[in-house]
């Protein structure tokens, strides 16, 4: 047996696979995230330990054979995050997490410098890890002083799990610190952010091991003989591996609380004007590239929360019939935006409201603006040199049909639907666990699902879906500077 736990911005998340790849149960443990600052984004590593021990007693009480049969055990975590900690392992502050837009300046400053970019490949992104910890130096100067470690989220559960202070590739990709080609750390971008490389994890491959399970823990969840804790990845390269999207052209649109548009690439295609992220992938000497967008399904909770109605009750009122666009235009920069704007300071906006606009109409609005950032990301790509013919969907938004619809006219191309099953990040970590584990083939391993169904392009709709596209592209200049 194989265990997979992904740790997301609201939950942890464990599941069992048995050698065949056959989910047998999954659970998980519930997160908050604290923002006690417009712009600030923060959790407690404690309450991710909590949250994984609530999952895997889930799958504990449910099945307690299969989990005591577990022989590997991989890793997904939300990217980026700052888990600062001392000499003793003991956590300094609260993590400061991927979608956190405070330390923008030190971003702009630190991407100023030539080398990040050219080392990088990626621009500094505020949401990335160097300019996280230039913030904690410029704001917080005793707390830099006793940072020993940095470890991204999923990585302190490594801990926690195994006692090694050890990262992997993709993850580490998205810290600016990473020289991306070469899969190593910089000693010099470490050290333009006044860092060692000595308060870096070690880094291994995503599926080669990286610690073994501690004993206490193993007699806790009833499993005996060693466990090996795999590499393991970012939640979107897990998510890649679990989705089989690890070949060259192969790409996924992920619908969860941020928007992501994967493709994988057979070799390192940096191209950080674009602002698409170039980073490595799970596998060995394969990387990737993806546009991200920080609120796809959070767009639509946060106007559930507004509307008064669940977010499923709003997608149902639309039904399953793709209209056309309204004249209300939705930009859903929340919290800033990275692909292809990279601009921290900006907010959403409704534009074009009027007595007519109804609850329905503004759901509408909602699913298209996230709908054009994704063809933003689309758009962004196809400048860095990658083409592609289509994608398939996964994430929570991925339920709505109406969505789907709308992504498929907005991008022009044909969205996939997997079988039934959870291919996700969490099935992603098991089969790197796996791979850890036995020495399975990587790409062998990591195969795509059946197609359950494609949904096309609404070719009726393409030129008017392409018409408020382009206007909803004039509207992030005509905004900019007015929302922050």
């Amino acid at each position: 047996m194989y265990l997979g736990l992904d740790l997301g911005t609201s939950g942890v998340k464990a599941m069992l696979i048995d050698g065949d790849q056959r989910i047998v149960g999954s659970a998980s443990g519930a997160l908050d995230v604290s923002r006690p600052h417009p712009g600030w984004s923060e959790q407690d590593p404690a309450d991710w330990v909590r949250a994984a021990e609530e999952a895997i007693a889930g799958l504990k009480a449910a099945h307690s054979a299969e989990l005591a049969a577990v022989s590997g055990i991989g890793l997904s975590g939300q990217m980026h995050g700052a888990t600062l900690l001392d000499a003793d392992d003991r956590v300094l502050r609260p993590c400061i997490l991927w979608n956190d837009t405070r330390s923008f300046r030190e971003a702009a400053a630190l991407d100023a410098d030539p080398q990040f970019r050219a080392i990088t490949g990626n621009i500094v992104f505020p949401g990335f890890t160097a300019p996280k910890l230039a913030w904690v130096r410029a704001n917080e100067p005793e707390i830099f002083a006793k940072v020993r470690w940095v470890l991204l989220p999923k990585d302190y559960l490594r801990l926690w799990l195994t006692g090694e202070h050890m990262s992997e590739m993709s993850d580490s990709a998205g810290t600016s610190w990473l020289d991306t080609g070469k899969r190593r750390w910089s000693e010099s971008l470490l050290a333009a952010t006044n860092m060692d490389e000595k308060q870096m994890p070690s880094l291994v491959e995503g599926t080669d091991p990286a610690g073994k399970l501690r004993s206490e823990l193993a007699a806790r969840w009833g499993i005996s003989g060693d466990v090996v804790v795999a590499g393991g990845a970012g939640d979107n390269a897990a998510s890649a591996c679990g989705m089989g999207t690890v070949g060259e052209g192969n790409a996924f649109v992920s619908l969860g609380t941020s928007g992501v548009l994967f493709a994988a690439n057979a070799s390192y295609l940096p191209n950080p004007e674009s602002a698409v992220h170039a980073f490595c992938h799970a596998l060995p000497n394969t990387w990737h590239q993806m546009g991200v967008i920080l609120s796809a399904t959070d767009a639509l909770n946060w106007y559930s929360g507004i509307a008064g109605q669940s977010a499923a009750d709003l997608s149902s009122e639309l039904g399953d019939t793709i209209k056309a666009p309204s004249g209300v235009t939705f930009l859903p920069y929340l919290s800033g935006e990275r692909t292809p704007h990279n601009d921290a300071a900006i907010r959403g906006a409704f534009v074009g409201l009027g007595h007519e606009s109804s609850r329905v109409a503004l759901t509408q609005a909602v699913m298209e603006g996230v709908s054009f950032a994704i063809r933003d990301s689309l758009e962004a790509l196809r400048a860095a040199g990658t083409t592609l013919s289509r994608v398939m969907a996964i994430g929570g938004g991925s339920r709505s049909r109406y969505w789907l619809k709308s992504i498929a006219t907005a991008l022009n191309l044909p969205v996939d639907l997997p079988d039934d099953g959870d291919f996700g990040a969490a099935f992603g970590a098991a089969r790197l666990g796996l791979i850890a584990a036995t020495g399975a083939d990587p790409v062998a391993t990591c195969y795509a699902p059946r197609t359950a169904e494609t949904i096309a392009p609404e070719a009726s709709l393409v030129s008017a879906y392409e018409e408020s596209y382009q206007r909803y592209r004039r509207l992030y200049p005509a905004i900019k500077g007015t929302t922050s």
